[in-house]
């Protein structure tokens, strides 16, 4: 059994540890209520200006949408993974690097599959035996649309350029705080509406000034913007969340190991006070004998 101070060291050092992910599971919650509302604003927006643009889209003509909704043969992939800078959040960022893997292993298969990574812990991992196009880490150190533009103009560009014939975007996307998603998500070519028919009926309902083409034109932009937006601040909210429980485990964790030691310190001490009475007594009875 070990000694007395070896248990004490134990249990200071686990209590110690305990009143961190303790602090980190408070500080969690505290921004991921912001980062919750944030997401649950946003997503209807997203949404509908998404079902706006692929109606739009589909009552056009092939390739009318412009050079973002050019369909052609997929030789070469950029797959765009969202992680986080900082760790500790369970199986937040693995889950992203095992599905980007999982891309270049079976849905892209003898294609080539370039990353483009938005988080330190993603690029870490993926740097090894991948191509990285760029790396944006401090993405998340200021967090807004107009930062986030930035980025998808990138994206537009390389795709309009003919760099890459396909972009996919790879995040968590948020449904609870012990619940997260990952999606693939496509993010250039656009996807048409799923189905053209019921499309077409939005001629009776809107009338379209200056022109389908030119407000189609005008809206592919400001949608892919939106989309790169939405699935940041939706892996935002999955990180906060991620984090709040994987700490709320590692503390309740903790506080069984805790008990437990204190346990087996609380023997270890009866155990040594028995057999100093016993060691005095078998003392006194030799004296007195």
């Amino acid at each position: 059994m070990a000694n007395l101070k070896e248990i004490r060291n134990r249990i200071s050092s686990v209590s110690s540890t305990m009143q961190i992910t303790s602090a980190m599971k408070m500080v969690s919650a505290a921004k991921l209520k912001k980062a919750q509302d944030a997401i649950t604003a946003m997503r209807p927006y997203s949404e509908k200006l998404t079902e706006l643009l692929q109606n739009l889209s589909a009552t056009l003509e092939e390739n009318a949408g412009g050079k973002y909704s050019e369909q052609r043969e997929v030789n070469k992939v950029l797959v765009v993974a969202i992680t986080s800078n900082r760790g500790l959040a369970g199986a937040f960022n693995s889950n992203i690097v095992k599905e980007a893997r999982n891309l270049v292993g079976n849905t892209y298969a003898g294609k080539q599959v370039d990353f483009m990574t938005l988080g330190k812990k993603g690029n870490d991992i993926l740097k090894k035996g991948n191509t990285i196009l760029e790396n944006n880490n401090d993405i998340f150190d200021n967090l807004s649309f107009e930062t986030t533009s930035e980025i998808a103009e990138k994206l537009m560009q390389l795709y309009s350029e003919g760099t890459y014939d396909k972009i996919v975007l790879v995040y968590n996307s948020f449904k609870n705080a012990a619940t997260q998603i990952v999606m693939t998500e496509q993010f250039l070519p656009i996807m048409p509406a799923q189905n053209i028919e019921e499309a077409d009926t939005s001629d009776t309902f809107y009338l379209f000034e200056p022109s389908k083409e030119e407000i189609v034109e005008a809206l592919i932009p400001k949608s892919l913007k939106t989309q790169l937006f939405k699935a940041l601040r939706d892996s935002v909210a999955s990180e906060h969340g991620a984090r709040m429980t994987a700490m709320h485990k590692a503390t309740d964790n903790a506080t069984e190991l805790r008990d437990a030691l204190k346990l087996q310190y609380n023997k270890a001490r009866q155990a040594a006070i028995t057999n100093e009475i016993l060691e005095i007594v078998g003392g006194a009875e030799a004296l007195a004998g």
